[in-house]
């Protein structure tokens, strides 16, 4: 495991980028195309504290075994584009992971699990964590019970949570960038 990780529920995320292109579609009255996946970790690595240099970033996307793709992501099929693969930008390196629990584990108790053993992981220092908002209060409490000073912890969520020893970004802001959305088209 690589120094900085991000963990993202990617049925949440892809539900959230898919918002975002109809809200926005309709709002700037063209077509929204579907989320850069490679800017989008990186947008999140830097809300996340990720300076530019030569960093590993292990980039987990949770889903259940039904979910085989990120519809609203290019690339976003889990086990032909994503998993196993890496790309390198100005951030460092970053490699893709898309395990999904077995029959017997929804993708909630699958992510929860996936972040506990992440958090027990000494040689990891920059967690990112994006899970669905059915989630949070879990999310906080093993990020509460976690024992460790040295981990810098952002939660990325659409509005901010309340009661948490860790830092948080809003979600929306990565995923519009990654959808090639700027801000003076939202100012006009």
């Amino acid at each position: 495991m690589s120094e900085n990780v991000i963990i993202a529920d990617a049925a949440f995320v892809d539900r959230v980028a898919f918002d975002l292109i109809v809200n926005f579609e309709r709002m700037l009255e063209r077509q929204i195309p579907q989320a850069d996946i490679a800017r989008w970790v990186e947008c999140v690595a830097l809300d996340g504290g990720l300076r530019e240099g030569e960093h590993q970033t292990t980039v987990i996307l949770t889903h259940d075994k039904q979910q085989t793709e990120m519809k609203n992501f290019v690339p976003g099929r889990f086990s032909e584009e994503l998993e196993g693969k890496a790309f390198k930008g100005n951030l460092g390196e970053f490699e893709f992971c898309t395990p999904h629990g077995e029959n017997y584990v929804d993708k909630d108790e699958f992510f929860l699990d996936t972040l506990q053993t992440v958090m027990q992981l000494q040689d990891v220092k920059r967690l990112m964590v994006i899970p669905d908002e059915s989630q949070f209060n879990h999310v906080r409490e093993i990020l509460r019970k976690a024992d460790d000073d040295n981990k810098r912890v952002t939660v990325f969520a659409m509005q901010p949570m309340t009661g948490g020893a860790f830092r948080q970004e809003i979600l929306g802001y990565s995923l519009m960038a990654a959808l090639g959305i700027r801000g003076e088209e939202i100012k006009s």
